[in-house]
């Protein structure tokens, strides 16, 4: 299957303020505060980071990077627009044999404190997408259980009996417990460092060449909604 990579989550809203050498996102998997200096700042452990640094490139273009013991795992480009009204971010995910690219597209919602750099204020999504390679998923479903592969190698083969089994090649090391809905739903339940992290409920079109998808994450107390096609 191949994810609609034109669909956004539903409350996608992000607030940023950048000012006086300080870097502030509400909105992000984790709110974040840390000196934008270009350094690695410790931030708060999670399976895919402990450090993050922030630097300002010029009056429209904020880098960040996060790592994890050292390995850089995602890098984000963001630029506002000339007019000051849109925001492109870019983030490249190396946490997958191959790098993933994610491009995301925001108008704004809000300004930011006079005097503050050009990305403060609050945005909202309007249009993401997400590169070939990081949007195609194998399934396999069965009486017993439902399984999961990408071409980059990620899988996990889980049966229906509540227990969680591992994710491979998975550097959160993530674990998933699935349970069968109805003849066409399965809902896939997602646990890093011994917290549900997410659930997944995908459904099966009546005519069997699509998967509508709703994803809850819980950390970040956000949801998605998309169609997934399936592939000749």
């Amino acid at each position: 299957m191949n994810a609609d990579a034109e669909q956004i989550p539903e409350t996608w809203e992000v607030s940023f303020k950048v000012a006086n050498g300080m870097f502030r996102c509400s909105g992000c998997i984790e709110d974040i505060k840390l000196k934008a200096d270009g350094r690695d700042h410790k931030v708060k452990e999670s399976a895919y980071c402990d450090t993050a640094s922030v630097q300002i490139v010029d009056a429209r273009t904020v880098e960040i990077t996060v790592k994890k013991a050292g390995n850089t795992m995602f890098t984000e480009t963001d630029t506002i627009s000339p007019d000051g009204l849109g925001l492109t971010q870019v983030v490249k995910d190396t946490t997958e044999h191959e790098t993933v690219t994610i491009e995301t597209l925001s108008h704004r919602i809000a300004q930011g404190p006079a005097g503050s750099h050009s990305l403060s204020g609050s945005w909202r999504a309007y249009k993401y997408h997400r590169s070939e390679n990081g949007s195609i998923v194998r399934y396999k479903c069965t009486a017993d259980g439902f399984s999961a592969e990408t071409p980059l190698g990620e899988k996990f083969d889980a049966k229906f009996d509540g227990k969680f089994y591992p994710v491979e090649d998975d550097p959160g090391h993530g674990m998933v417990s699935v349970k069968l809905l109805s003849p066409n739903s399965v809902e896939i339940t997602s646990k890093r460092n011994g917290k549900i992290a997410g659930i997944l409920h995908l459904t099966v079109a009546p005519d069997g060449k699509s998967i509508h998808v709703i994803l809850e994450h819980k950390d970040s107390k956000s949801s998605a909604s998309y169609e997934m096609l399936k592939q000749p």
